[in-house]
Parts: structure tokens; C-alpha cells; sequence
């Protein structure tokens, strides 16, 4: 068997129709820049989510960059991040001036709220923690650092749309959250794009003004700004997709449930939480990220039988890329788990056979 990490053109292939109708009605009414459909976009994310603002950008790193600016955070501030997450997150706190901090993560590959207490020093002005890999992080424990330092949180959520804590949806516990609809995200466009959240109405309009050129909506510049507003086509796609997305986030919890179930006995695997696990989350499984003492050849060995996997980020964190300047920071934790995790195929287009061959090839492999 092939069972490719990702498969677009499955998932192409699986709603054609859907996708060419929708592009033949967008082109045909030459609809591009800020029309009805992103309007249309933010206003079904809303719903989705339970979150007063949405405003669609270019992408998700520029969705944490604007929520930044928004927030007035810049030169001299600290924003406290965990070093387990794509590059953008601590680009961003770069980018606006700031410095990003990097802490652990714990068991679960989430930011651990112990080592962000220890690293909040007179210029914190932001914990960003990254709702990662489906799964938001313990807000409770993290809001309450933030209460106590008097710090704002703007969530990294680009890889957690509809995750759950307690019952409230990733990106909508701080003052802001944002989000990516990278095509191979939860939720995917075909290209780049990104979403700020929040219920703040200050934020919202500030970002507005930030995402179009510091343009007001009589076309007067107000402020500077830029370019980063997602474009029509895309929302469009986007909008069609959520039609199916609830049906879309159930099938990857079923096949979470079944990578578990065959593969929870074996004793060198760490696996994530299954979705039945801990009642205070929710998780979406936007990848199935395990860990194994033998990843490598565990790696090789799926690939030689037509599996594929991925090692997230190149296999390392944010301070282990040595042209950024953390040469100085250590991460046990995080350390260990990078030389450790590997994602399997996670996505709609998988079948239960395919599941079924991974996990009888991972146990072959023991």
C-alpha cells in the first residue's frame, strides 16, 4: 500500500465539483479584494467559534504580528513562548520589535506553565501560548499567571481551530487569537491565510486599519499600515469547506481513536492524549504527533513499506536553529522530545484500511 503523509489531491478530488462552482461564481462576479464572501467567512467563524470579532488576513504569521501591533507591544517587551512551535511564533514578537522568551513544554508537547511563571521577569507583557497540534494548552493555568503579572495572552491558534478547553474553542481566552488556513491545516485554503479574533473593540479596529493599508472605511489613511488582507477567493474556498468541517474534525478524531487503540500497548511509543482522555479538552488533530526512542529508523522503516511521515520543523525547536541567537538558552525537556517526535498521516482522506496498514506496520517494526 501508499499512504501518503498528505494527499491533496484526494481531497481535491473528494469535492471538485463544490470547488470548481465555487471558483466559477467568485471569477464570474470578478469579486477579489474584501467582498460579501470574506464578510460572509468572518461571519461564520463567529458562530463557529463563540467570538464577538473576526477579520481575515494575508496569513497566520501576519495574524500574530497585527495582533501584537494591536496590543501596542513593541521595542523593550518580552513575550513568553514555548520553544516547541513553528517559527512564526517568536518571528512575530521579533518583527514588532520585541523579544520572544522561550520556555519548556511538557508531556503533552504543550507550553508548561511552570517554566512560563519562572520566566516572567519587569518587561513580560505577553504570554503566547501555541495551541498546538489540535490541543489547547491548560488556560486556567496560564490565565492565572497572566492575572497575577498583570499580562495580556494573545493565542497562537493556527493549529487548533474548534479545539476545546473546558468547553471554550482555542483563540478566544485572550485578548486576542489568531489562526492559519495553510492547506493542510484543519481548515485549508489553496494558498496562504489567516484569521485575528478577538472580543475586544479595539483590537478589531485597529487591526482593520493595519491589515489594509491604515485605511479607514471612508478610504482615508488614518495610520500606517499594510498589506494583509486575505483575499476573496480564498474566504470563498474556505466558506464551502466549513459546510463539511464539523464532519471533517469528527473523522480525524476516529482516526486518533484508532492510532490508539493499536498502538497505545507498545512501550517505546509516547502517544498524544486520545480524544477520549481528559474531559477538559477537546482536541481536532490537526497532526497525530508521537514520540519514539527509535524514531529514525521507525522512519525509514514506514517509509520503505509506502508511508510517509513528517519530523515537524526539521526536528527543531524554535532556540535549536543557531542563525536566531538563543545559543544560550537550554530546553531539557524540549531537547529530548525533538530528537524523539514524528507525525503519522492524519487527514480526511485516509481510510480505515490505510490507518489499519500504518499501525500494522509501526507493530511489524517492534
Amino acid at each position: 500500500m501508499k499512504v501518503p503523509f498528505f494527499n491533496y489531491p484526494a481531497l481535491f478530488k473528494a469535492q471538485e465539483t463544490e470547488i470548481m462552482d465555487t471558483l466559477h461564481d467568485v471569477l464570474s462576479r470578478g469579486a477579489y479584494i474584501l467582498q460579501r464572501d470574506l464578510e460572509q467567512f468572518e461571519k461564520s467563524i463567529k458562530s463557529l467559534i463563540g467570538i464577538k470579532h473576526v477579520l481575515g488576513v494575508a496569513d497566520g504569521t501576519n495574524a500574530l504580528i497585527l495582533a501584537l501591533r494591536a496590543a501596542d507591544i513593541g521595542l523593550g517587551d518580552e513575550v513568553i513562548m514555548s520553544s516547541h512551535t513553528y517559527i512564526a511564533t517568536a518571528a512575530s514578537a521579533h518583527f514588532v520589535g520585541a523579544t520572544p522568551v522561550l520556555v519548556e513544554c511538557g508531556t503533552d508537547h504543550m507550553i508548561d506553565p511552570e517554566s512560563v511563571e519562572m520566566a516572567v521577569t519587569d518587561k513580560t507583557r505577553v504570554i503566547m501560548p501555541t495551541q498546538l497540534n489540535g490541543r489547547t494548552c491548560d488556560m486556567d493555568a496560564l490565565q492565572e499567571i497572566a492575572d497575577d503579572h498583570g499580562l495580556i495572552i494573545i493565542e497562537d491558534a493556527a493549529q487548533a481551530l474548534f479545539s476545546k478547553f473546558n468547553g471554550k474553542c482555542a483563540g478566544t481566552f485572550g485578548l486576542a487569537g489568531t489562526f492559519s488556513f495553510y492547506p493542510a491545516k484543519v481548515l485549508g485554503c489553496f494558498g496562504d491565510g489567516g484569521a485575528v479574533v478577538t472580543n475586544d473593540d479595539r483590537i478589531v479596529e485597529r487591526v482593520a486599519l493595519f491589515r489594509d493599508h491604515g485605511r479607514n472605511e471612508d478610504g482615508e489613511v488614518v495610520t500606517w499600515g499594510t498589506n494583509s488582507r486575505l483575499d476573496n477567493i480564498q474566504a470563498a474556498i474556505l466558506n464551502m469547506k466549513l459546510k463539511t468541517f464539523k464532519k471533517d474534525i469528527e473523522r480525524r478524531r476516529e482516526i486518533a481513536f484508532m492510532y490508539d487503540k493499536a498502538l497505545r500497548g507498545i512501550d517505546d511509543l509516547i502517544l498524544p492524549p486520545a480524544p477520549d482522555e481528559d474531559k477538559k479538552h477537546y482536541d481536532v488533530y490537526q497532526n497525530y504527533e508521537l514520540e519514539s526512542g527509535h524514531r529514525d529508523k521507525l522512519r525509514s522503516f514506514l517509509a520503505e513499506r509506502g508511508i510517509g511521515t513528517i519530523i515537524q520543523w526539521d526536528g527543531k525547536a524554535v532556540h535549536q536553529f543557531q542563525g536566531l541567537g538563543f545559543e544560550d538558552v537550554r530546553l531539557p525537556v524540549v531537547e529530548k522530545m525533538t530528537s524523539r517526535f514524528l507525525m503519522l498521516p492524519m487527514h480526511t482522506a485516509l481510510t480505515d484500511d490505510d490507518v489499519g496498514y500504518v499501525c500494522q506496520t509501526i507493530r511489524e517494526f517492534y
